[in-house]
């Protein structure tokens, strides 16, 4: 393979194509079980761009710019699946009982299509004229210069790829063995505290130590923070003004409290952090949009001709398809409403949903896309989007119905402030990954225009895949806070984002939003806010405290955070461990790659495991009867996960040194 670069280099080829749309649909379905999960995705242009060069390499003529638009299309997978943050929604509040293919398919094709154009004029601004430092681009370009600059480099992408194999073996086969009840499924401890209670808890999952190990030691040591706040302070302070009830087990109270209460002043910490990081980086987006519009003006009157390495898709084409998608949105808004109680009130909500889409999704896509150069794409705070659109889209929608106002309406309008939240969402996340690509594709002297093609590319094929992936689950699992009423398993899935995204719009349209839990929460992050802003001063950037992250820990079980926070903290020290030996920075990459496999394999477990329980209609189809206690299933899970983890951070290490040595 070549790492030069020709005049012009051999990018979009179908073989790529063809590779680019398989790790998509792979991905795609592991990440929409992840976010379903726990509320959190996982960034996948690095492993997809180790895949795609080990795999690649059996052409002598594949170009590393070909193998930058592998990735560009496979990323759409990490960023598009973030809309079961909301979807799930419209089940929970009993709008739907199954996932429709093609409103679902409908909603993410075309927000992921203006996602892709509304960022297309901030590309100079934000990427080849900025100092942003995209970590995550920089971080799948250095992948790809190293994995085909030399045979050093060959080696290390064929190590990355048995990494990518070996941590989805192993954690699809840990997670049979919890599916198969021959190991605890969360290991947990629940107590009481006087007349209160409370505990902690983990799930046994390694997709989660392999999300923590991605996220990195600040979010690591801010989640933790959040689960001390929560489980050590507030779930203890609550459960004791609230007595439980007799016969009561000390795990029922604390779980009743934190569901009922903590949570949503969880709610109220993401809120308020998000708004206050949006607020910070308003004045360097309009900076950038600024930057944007006299660079288009001065390349327009100088009528220079620009380097291939410097070309979009034509301003014209981009204004063309934004206008088009107007239409099918806009039909795609119109038959959401047919033959409900608001069809009346069609067209005056039509309007006021693409309009919404037209002007929230470019602010949406505009502040996604700078934050993905100022802290990643995967630390994006995606969840305060999420929550400000629909904020907004409620209160829109709110506005048009409210003459007609009932139970029924009610529900209506809900539904429909979800469904164009869905499409904003879309439009906010692809938007976040463009511009992540295209610094990659900057550092490896790509073709945007072809990165652009690329991503609508893997845009499509995403959004094929969410729907029925996302049937399936819905089948099989159901979600928390939904009817069920044909779902086969009686555990299902907690969609927390989708739970809160679902309750803020209930709460704003049927003004009974529990507003003093979310204003203990305000007051919380306010708090954190300042704290991270001392330290972050104190320490010259050097350490902080993103209120974020804690306030996602408030929010989401602990049975999800503590495994991710045990994965940043061994992730940490491995990396300490490692990286003044040889082959240190190589093995760094390696125990990346094999986290994502330990996501990758859990989660397309699960997928299958949906798909076994719905032809076998029984919710547990691999139970296999066994005398083991508790206490002693959640001991051979710790002994077994541990042991995993151990083992294969050791094989990162000797083949790091391997690599190099």
């Amino acid at each position: 393979m070549s790492i030069a670069a020709p005049s012009t280099p051999k990018e979009i080829t179908l073989r790529g194509i063809i590779l680019g749309i398989l790790i998509t649909l792979i991905f795609t379905a592991a990440q929409v079980y992840l976010g379903l999960k726990v509320g959190l995705t996982f960034a996948t242009s690095i492993p997809a761009a180790v895949i795609s060069m080990a795999l690649l390499s059996a052409f002598k003529d594949a170009t590393i710019q070909e193998n930058n638009i592998v990735q560009t299309i496979a990323s759409a997978a990490g960023t598009l699946a973030s809309v079961i943050f909301v979807l799930p929604g419209l089940l929970m509040i009993g709008w739907w009982a199954h996932v429709p293919f093609w409103p679902t398919f409908g909603a993410c094709a075309i927000g992921g299509v203006l996602g892709v154009m509304y960022t297309v004029p901030l590309r100079r601004a934000l990427v080849s004229q900025s100092d942003l430092p995209y970590p995550e681009g920089v971080a799948a370009a250095e992948v790809l210069k190293v994995g085909m600059a030399s045979r050093e480099g060959a080696a290390e992408g064929k190590a990355g790829l048995r990494a990518v194999i070996w941590g989805s073996v192993t954690s699809a086969l840990f997670a049979a063995g919890a599916a198969a009840k021959l190991l605890a499924a969360e290991v947990s401890i629940y107590f009481r505290t006087g007349t209160g209670a409370t505990g902690v808890g983990a799930s046994s999952s390694l997709a989660l130590i392999g999300a923590g190990h991605l996220m990195g030691i600040t979010v690591g040591v801010a989640m933790g923070v959040g689960t001390i706040i929560a489980w050590g302070i507030l779930v203890p302070i609550m459960t004791s003004l609230t007595p439980a009830a007799a016969g009561m087990s000390a795990a029922d109270h604390a779980l009743s409290i934190w569901s009922k209460e903590v949570r949503m002043m969880g709610a109220g910490v993401i809120g308020i952090a998000a708004i206050i990081t949006l607020a910070g980086l308003a004045k360097p987006i309009l900076g950038g949009l600024k930057s944007a519009m006299e660079t288009a003006r001065k390349a327009k009157l100088d009528g220079a001709v620009l380097d291939r390495t410097e070309m979009d898709l034509p301003i014209f084409i981009v204004g063309l398809v934004t206008l088009i998608a107007m239409v099918p949105a806009g039909w795609l808004l119109a038959s959401f409403l047919q033959g409900g109680v608001l069809a009346s009130l069609t067209l005056p909500l039509v309007a006021v949903g693409v309009g919404y889409i037209l002007i929230a999704g470019m602010f949406a896509a505009a502040v996604c896309g700078y934050m993905a150069g100022l802290i990643g794409s995967s630390n994006s705070p995606v969840s305060g989007i999420a929550i400000l659109t629909i904020l907004g889209a409620a209160l829109s929608v709110g506005m048009v119905g409210r003459a007609v106002m009932g139970p029924e309406v009610a529900q209506s309008l809900i539904a429909f402030a979800l469904f164009v939240t869905t499409v904003v969402l879309a439009v906010a996340v692809i938007g976040n990954d463009n511009l992540q690509d295209l610094k990659t594709g900057q550092l490896v002297n790509a073709t945007p225009w072809k990165q652009q093609v690329g991503l609508l590319i893997g845009v499509a094929a995403g959004s094929c895949v969410v729907p029925p992936v996302l049937e399936l689950l819905n089948h099989a699992n159901g979600f928390q806070g939904a009817p069920n009423l044909d779902s086969i398993s009686d555990q299902p899935l907690a969609a927390p984002q989708a739970l809160l995204i679902s309750t803020l719009a209930k709460g704003v349209i049927g003004g009974n939003l529990q507003w003093d839990l979310l204003g203990y929460g305000v007051l919380i992050g306010l708090v954190l806010v300042l704290i991270n802003f001392a330290l972050k001063k104190s320490s010259n950037d050097k350490y902080s405290l993103p209120p974020l992250g804690v306030g996602l820990a408030i929010y989401l079980p602990s049975a999800v955070i503590t495994p991710v926070v045990i994965g940043a903290v061994t992730g940490w020290l491995f990396d300490r461990a490692v990286e003044k030996k040889v082959g240190g920075e190589a093995a760094k990459r390696i125990g990346v790659l094999v986290m994502s496999g330990f996501i990758v394999g859990e989660s397309l477990f699960n997928v299958a495991l949906a798909g076994l329980i719905v032809l076998s209609g029984k919710g547990e189809p691999l139970a296999i009867a066994n005398g083991m206690s508790e206490g002693q299933g959640m001991t051979v899970a710790l002994i077994v996960g541990a042991a995993i983890v151990w083992g294969l951070y050791r094989w990162s290490a000797r083949n790091g040194q391997a690599v190099h040595g």
